[in-house]
């Protein structure tokens, strides 16, 4: 079967060009296929791609692998007018399959569908006020560019403008229970798992909550780039480097560095399977596996020079020299520079005890008021919103949790919440039973993570437009017990 370069495998490649070379090979480990979080998200993502269709209800899908979709593909696009969902295009050692595409004659849209937010109210959405690619949308701008490339190879009288279809930031459900529509199932018989409530359509959801976005002069600029991510190839050099090595399953050379940190070709312990993050290093260094029993440079918390001096040779901790990490002091402060001199220093010294603070925590400890409350939260963030009035990606807080230390060390699960009816917005009650626990006493209150305290910030927004009686006492109590994010237009 011969090797194709598919839009996956690109973006795969533009992360790390060695990683071409161990996916899709059973004998080496891969972390990503056994992330049950990462299936987790794909499900939401299913669920805005079951979303989308219903703007063409007209739309044929083309169903079936490789030759078979090709086929099919092309025998739909013998007529003038057409809608085709995930249709498969291949160009040599090139193979894409779009999620839309509207043919209008030679006029073609080609529509990407992706889960993530948009505001069209940002300009800095895709290109930041340095001029550069946001580094989050960077993966799906380049893949939609080689689809677009591919498209045009294959049909050149082709008129192709790129879009994307996004959750909209800035709409609001006007139907309740939107979500509960698109069920993830595993009965479903389709690629997505996702089941449809029966004789759905776009009328039935109300308000749009989808934005299609023209991304035409973004992606022409990646195309015509002579210098792609610093690699001094063009965008067609490129794409070919990459697709003739995968074709002749050779491995290209990437120098390691700070990336190979999140390499997702690692082996467990004990796993049998090959480790394609140590064979690369094996390569380059001439290491052992000994030698990975030791601490790297990309381990330094928070270290923004960590790639620069791997560049330089600079691999482990015991190749660092005296200023290669500069510790900036500050009177009764642990400042990060701190952290991570002491970070160094005890890998160094093999020093595996923790280190204390001891002033600065007796100075905290001093402050603490007992009982000692500490709160934990359960949220929801889904692309599809689950109540009326609520947009894409708005926070739902269902679920806390409250325990008390008093001062004889007694520990208490005090109260707690939790929302298990359908159709219902839970936090404003959330928040109420909040309230009504942690005014039981006077105590410090403990939140779990920062987590805590954006989403008391976005419920205060919500209360902000809301029509509550109780409104101005939730936002006092929420203003009591926790503060404004830094970059939040939200100040008290």
């Amino acid at each position: 079967m011969k090797r194709l370069l598919t839009k996956s495998r690109f973006k795969l490649a533009l992360e790390c060009p060695s990683k071409l070379f161990y996916t899709g090979k059973v004998i080496y480990a891969n972390q990503k296929k056994e992330d049950s979080f990462l299936e987790s998200l794909a499900h939401g993502g299913f669920q805005v791609e079951e979303m989308a269709k219903l703007f063409y209800p007209q739309g044929v899908l083309i169903e079936g692998y490789d030759d078979q979709a090709i086929i099919e593909t092309n025998k739909h696009l013998e007529k003038d007018t057409v809608v085709l969902f995930e249709p498969a295009f291949q160009y040599k050692n090139l193979l894409v399959r779009v999620d839309i595409l509207v043919k209008k004659g030679n006029f073609i849209e080609l529509i990407e569908v992706k889960a993530k937010s948009y505001d069209a109210s940002d300009e800095f959405t895709f290109i930041g006020k340095r001029g550069g690619i946001v580094k989050g949308w960077k993966p799906y701008l380049f893949d939609v560019a080689f689809q677009k490339y591919v498209l045009e190879l294959c049909k050149t009288n082709w008129e192709v403008t790129p879009y994307f279809l996004l959750a909209n930031k800035n709409a609001k459900a006007s139907v309740n229970g939107i979500n509960q529509k698109f069920k993830i199932s595993n009965k479903s018989n389709n690629r997505t798992g996702i089941t449809l409530e029966h004789g759905l359509s776009l009328e039935n959801l109300g308000n749009h909550l989808l934005k299609k976005v023209d991304i035409s002069s973004h992606i022409n600029t990646i195309l015509s780039k002579d210098n792609i991510m610093d690699t001094g190839m063009s965008f067609d050099s490129l794409v070919n480097h990459f697709a003739s090595h995968y074709e002749k399953d050779s491995k290209i050379r990437s120098p390691i560095g700070k990336k190979c940190k999140t390499c997702e070709f690692r082996a467990n312990e004990n796993d049998e399977k090959l480790d394609g993050f140590k064979k690369c290093w094996k390569d380059q260094l001439g290491w052992s596996d000994s030698d990975f029993n030791q601490s790297f440079v990309y381990d330094i918390a928070n270290f923004r020079k960590a790639d620069k001096l791997m560049q330089e040779g600079k691999i482990t901790l015991k190749d660092l020299e005296e200023g290669d990490v500069i510790i900036k002091e500050e009177p009764n402060i642990l400042t990060q520079s701190s952290r991570q001199g002491i970070q160094v220093e005890k890998e160094l010294s093999n020093d595996t005890n923790p280190y204390f603070e001891m002033d600065g925590l007796k100075d905290e400890v001093c402050k603490w008021i007992y009982p000692l409350n500490f709160i934990d939260f359960e949220t929801s963030a889904a692309a599809i919103p689950f109540d009326i009035g609520r947009k894409p990606y708005e926070q739902i807080a269902f679920q806390f949790s409250h325990h008390i230390v008093y001062e004889d060390g007694k520990v208490e699960h005090a109260t707690e919440y939790i929302n298990s009816k359908a159709g219902m917005f839970p936090n404003f009650q959330f928040l109420r039973a909040l309230k009504n626990a942690l005014e039981a006493n006077d105590g410090s209150i403990f939140k779990y993570a920062a987590h805590e305290n954006s989403i008391l910030n976005a419920i205060r927004a919500q209360l902000l437009e809301s029509d509550q009686s109780d409104k101005e006492e939730l936002i006092s109590f929420i203003e009591h017990i926790s503060h404004s994010k830094k970059d939040s237009v939200l100040k008290w």
